[in-house]
């Protein structure tokens, strides 16, 4: 889908800091629309997004290393307010007069600034003299600022922490202001879009609803579109936006893979007949896929069996329909930026999204994605605007590949059975403690593993379930769900007595830090 117009706006260039998604989070949550943009075509994203500020991340990179990343003389040269985050801040003083050195103590973690003169990313924040806590991750520092740079705030550390060039609104930190260690960050970053860029904060989900919806109308026209519907809340608010934008050209497929959870397939064709006027085709696709995929262990390998299935059913249900010119899916920002390597670091092999980026040139058929601007939680936002009810909008994700990837190794029908018992007696006994919607995701995985147990009188050999519960805003950053025991015990004991096949139950409490991409 073209890209909505959005007149008043930040882009985000990303130096490969594990944490730059968090800036986009909070320039968003500021009411302000914004872009991430890799370093490398950072110059082109400038000139077609036109920002009306722009934001430089961190880095694992040195200013110092010969062909280190940069941000492009453009930016500096168009008159737009920058604010450099740590490698940013390192980047504006190598690039602009100032000097950055190697060598000098690292610094990780809690750090404490001294504010020592105001500043336009101050008001109603800071005021000369008072201390405040940031985070630290750096190992080189600015040793000298470009000339119009004055200092504004200092850590033991960092003696060029905070530095300001007001008359070019140019500012630069070496601390981490969008990540929640840095308690008044996410205000620090308001302060820049709204009182020095200037930035209205007028980007929300009904205005985005409206230009999503025409941005559809000019890309589809009077063609049909087809639209992948899993019953997941993307998919499902992608659906439901598309066919506001073109009514009965529409037509949605829910391929019935084998990979869902219990009853899912059965109780989404249900709500999507009852309650909405969509045409719904479900095609029973078990054998096709569980077929293809049983004996596969590597989950590469998985995803690719699992997103070349799903193009050839819909291929197959186009051409029943007599052609289709476009294909609708709820591909969301994350799998955008995901999916590609902005530095040649590990997004390239931590995740693939099947899809993105294009289909094959067979299919004749275009792309329309009018989720790919938005995060995880605004889609829940937009879903809501939609009239979707709470009780969907607030369902735990659920990963296109489904079961697949939870149940590493080699697949078997008999394993998908297992888990899927084990997953619905889990999120069975979420519901009855009052728990679920306090927990952003949680699923059952069946590890590859068996034990030897003792069940009364005889013994087993049978596999081990892990439990995963974690608590998110919108995905990208997580913590273990902290339960009591009690609820566990009854969990497992469940999952024990009544799925045939597992003899232990283990809860993972490791939790996602930034820079990690999903939990599946």
């Amino acid at each position: 889908m073209t890209q909505t117009a959005h007149p008043d706006s930040v882009l985000i260039i990303d130096f490969g800091s594990q944490v730059t998604q968090l800036i986009a989070r909070r320039v968003r949550e500021s009411g302000v629309y914004c872009e991430i943009v890799p370093f490398q075509n950072s110059e082109e994203g400038f000139d077609r997004l036109k920002p009306k500020a722009v934001i430089l991340s961190g880095s694992p990179a040195s200013t110092l290393d010969e062909g280190s990343p940069r941000t492009p003389n453009v930016i500096f040269d168009s008159g737009v307010p920058v604010f450099g985050i740590c490698y940013g801040q390192q980047t504006i003083c190598a690039q602009l007069g100032g000097q950055v050195e190697g060598g000098h103590h690292r610094e990780f973690g809690r750090a404490f600034l001294e504010i020592e003169k105001d500043c336009g990313l101050f008001e109603g924040l800071w005021s000369v003299g008072s201390r405040h806590q940031v985070w630290m991750s750096h190992g080189d520092r600015v040793t000298a600022i470009p000339p119009g740079f004055e200092v504004v705030a200092t850590s033991p550390n960092a003696p060029f922490a905070f530095i300001a060039n007001e008359a070019k609104k140019y500012y630069a930190v070496q601390f981490h202001p969008e990540v929640v260690h840095t308690p008044d960050g996410a205000k620090l970053i308001q302060n820049f879009v709204h009182n020095v860029a200037g930035l209205k904060g007028d980007w929300t989900m009904h205005a985005y609803r409206a230009k999503a919806v025409q941005a559809i109308r000019d890309q589809v026209g009077t063609k049909r579109v087809i639209c992948a519907l899993s019953g997941g809340v993307d998919s499902s608010v992608a659906a439901l936006l598309i066919h506001e934008a073109v009514g009965d050209q529409l037509t949605c497929i829910l391929v019935d893979h084998g990979l869902m959870r219990k009853n899912e397939a059965a109780d989404v064709v249900a709500m999507f007949k009852e309650h909405y006027n969509l045409h719904l085709i479900h095609v029973d696709a078990i054998d096709k896929f569980v077929g293809e995929l049983e004996g596969v262990s590597d989950p590469e390998t998985k995803r690719k069996i699992i997103g070349r299935l799903f193009i050839e059913t819909f291929e197959d249900e186009a051409k029943k329909l007599g052609g289709a010119d476009f294909l609708g899916q709820g591909t969301l920002y994350p799998d955008v930026i995901e999916s590609v390597s902005f530095t040649g670091g590990p997004s390239v092999t931590i995740k693939s999204h099947h899809n993105v980026g294009g289909l094959p040139d067979r299919m004749n058929m275009q792309l329309v994605e009018p989720l790919r601007e938005l995060f995880k939680d605004e889609v829940r936002v937009l879903g809501r605007e939609l009239g979707l009810p709470d009780s969907f909008i607030g369902r735990h994700p659920f990963p296109g590949p489904g079961l697949a990837i939870r149940c590493p190794g080699g697949i078997t029908r008999e394993k998908l059975d297992i888990l899927r018992e084990a997953d619905a007696i889990y999120l069975d006994e979420i519901r009855k403690a009052g728990l679920y919607d306090a927990i952003w995701q949680a699923f059952a995985v069946l590890l590859p593993v068996q034990t030897v147990g003792v069940m009364g009188d005889g013994r087993t050999y049978e596999f081990v379930c892990a439990l995963r519960a974690v608590t998110s805003v919108d995905g990208m950053t997580a913590d273990f769900y902290h339960y009591d025991m009690e609820f566990l015990g009854r969990a497992a004991t469940r999952i024990i007595n009544e799925v045939r096949g597992i003899n232990r139950v283990v809860y993972d409490v490791t939790s996602k830090p930034p820079g990690t991409i999903e939990w599946e």
